[in-house]
């Protein structure tokens, strides 16, 4: 097998065709010359198409005790080999919160099948390693909560999902960190390593049929011995609510506004995705003003209305938020949030063919340049196997994408928009929130927003 790229991966238990033109297109410069492109432009997408169906398939198999197998080999000189757990933070309690990530730690960069079978079957654990790793996990903590845009979002993952999994942190409090055992870390492993929630991943020049014997030669029926039953999937229930953390040196005003969305096998996924490309994501470097291909875009930047903002649609098993991430000026908050409603309330109700068109268009282009290079197409096998049990041809997804017009935007937005309680999380200095307040009761997104 060819020289591998390997990694350890703990992921929660869940938490994305090219276009053509029939005819020629003819524009006619400033200068009065005639600019014609159709032809090559033609050729250039028939050429894509064509790359995009003859992608190598995603081959895929299940050994006995479970464990599944699945690579692509697309001939490269180099290959990606990674292990993909169904296992993390959402199967986490109070009182263990954190394990799952400090076991991330304590895995390290591999070179071949025989490693990454050796580091989850037989890792010593050993008391000076956890206590070297310990000391890691408390600085990152402290990295961590210099980035105010994750700690916006851990404290909106608080507020919407309350005395949850999916509430608490993914590192964990740093009482726990402090107090976790090798006894925790060893029943985690033998509590969630199991082979049916395991994927051997490989991507990039790999024999799947080499691949396979190593997994059984490496693996076997070892995983077999971690008896008792796959821990149930805990339920988590979405609360709309907010929170406001108050931070007087903070010069700008960092919030987060979601609703609940889906899981990632709902089949308004790929819609609330489509949705999320059209309001899209926009900071002052852009420029553009009106010309932007969002709409939030062009009267944020024409209002002067924030900084920056973001969207962002996250998807677990069976839940998943989509909403806004913005940073704005403490004056201009409240006139933002009223932006950002009207536009919500456009997907539901006005939402045009053309931006549709554009926003999938736009979504395509980006799947598909995010499967560059041999390790982010394995990790994208490994997110889907643990996602749908298949991955997903991209033929398939494109077809999904296609699928969605305006009239479907506005079916699924009114669905998880319309008279929906968001969830709001905000820091920044106590000036922005009266003006958070005089507009809390229209937040609720309800039926007066779209009958005026």
């Amino acid at each position: 097998m060819a020289a591998a790229a390997a990694r350890v991966m703990l992921l929660p238990a869940a938490r994305r065709r090219l276009w053509g033109f029939s005819e020629s297109l003819l524009i006619r410069g400033a200068a009065g010359r005639s600019l014609y492109f159709g032809e090559n432009r033609l050729r250039s997408t028939q050429a894509a198409t064509q790359v995009v169906l003859n992608v190598p398939e995603t081959r895929v198999t299940c050994l006995e005790s479970g464990l599944r197998v699945a690579s692509e080999d697309s001939g490269l000189s180099t290959c990606t080999v990674g292990l993909w757990i169904d296992a993390g933070s959402r199967y986490e309690n109070e009182k263990n919160n954190g394990t799952a990530h400090f076991l991330e730690h304590m895995a390290f960069k591999a070179s071949s099948v025989e490693i990454l079978a050796d580091i989850i079957q037989n890792s010593t654990l050993g008391e000076a390693e956890i206590e070297r790793e310990r000391g890691v996990i408390l600085r990152e903590m402290q990295e961590v909560e210099t980035n105010l845009q994750e700690v916006v979002f851990d404290y909106l993952h608080a507020t919407a999902y309350q005395n949850t999994a999916l509430g608490r942190t993914i590192l964990g409090p740093t009482e726990n960190i402090k107090s976790i055992s090798r006894k925790d870390l060893v029943d985690y492993i033998t509590t969630h390593y199991k082979g049916p929630r395991i994927v051997l991943a490989a991507a990039g020049g790999v024999s799947h049929d080499e691949l396979l014997d190593l997994a059984k030669f490496h693996f076997g029926d070892s995983l077999c011995a971690h008896k008792g039953e796959i821990p149930a999937l805990p339920p988590c229930t979405f609360t709309g609510s907010e929170i406001r953390v108050r931070d007087d040196k903070m010069p700008l005003a960092h919030l987060a506004i979601a609703v609940e969305a889906v899981g990632w096998a709902h089949p308004d996924t790929i819609c609330l995705m489509v949705a999320n490309t059209l309001i899209g994501n926009w900071d002052r470097s852009f420029g553009g003003g009106m010309n932007l291909s969002s709409k939030l875009a062009q009267l944020t930047c024409h209002g002067n209305l924030c900084h920056s903002f973001q969207s962002f649609n996250t998807s677990y098993t069976d839940t998943g938020l989509w909403g806004l991430y913005m940073v704005c000026e403490p004056a201009t908050v409240a006139d933002m949030l009223h932006v950002v409603q009207k536009e919500w309330m456009r997907l539901c109700t006005s939402v045009t063919e053309s931006e549709v068109a554009r926003a999938k268009n736009l979504l395509k282009t980006n799947m598909l340049l995010q499967l560059d290079g041999s390790t982010p197409i394995c990790e994208d096998i490994g997110r889907q196997m643990l996602c749908y049990n298949r991955r997903i041809p991209i033929p398939e997804l494109e077809a999904r994408i296609d699928a969605v017009n305006a009239e479907t935007i506005r079916e699924v937005c009114t669905k998880y928009i319309y008279n929906r309680s968001p969830a709001i999380a905000a820091v920044g200095k106590p000036g922005f929130f009266s003006s958070m307040r005089k507009v809390g009761q229209v937040l609720l997104i309800n039926c007066l927003l779209f009958n005026p």
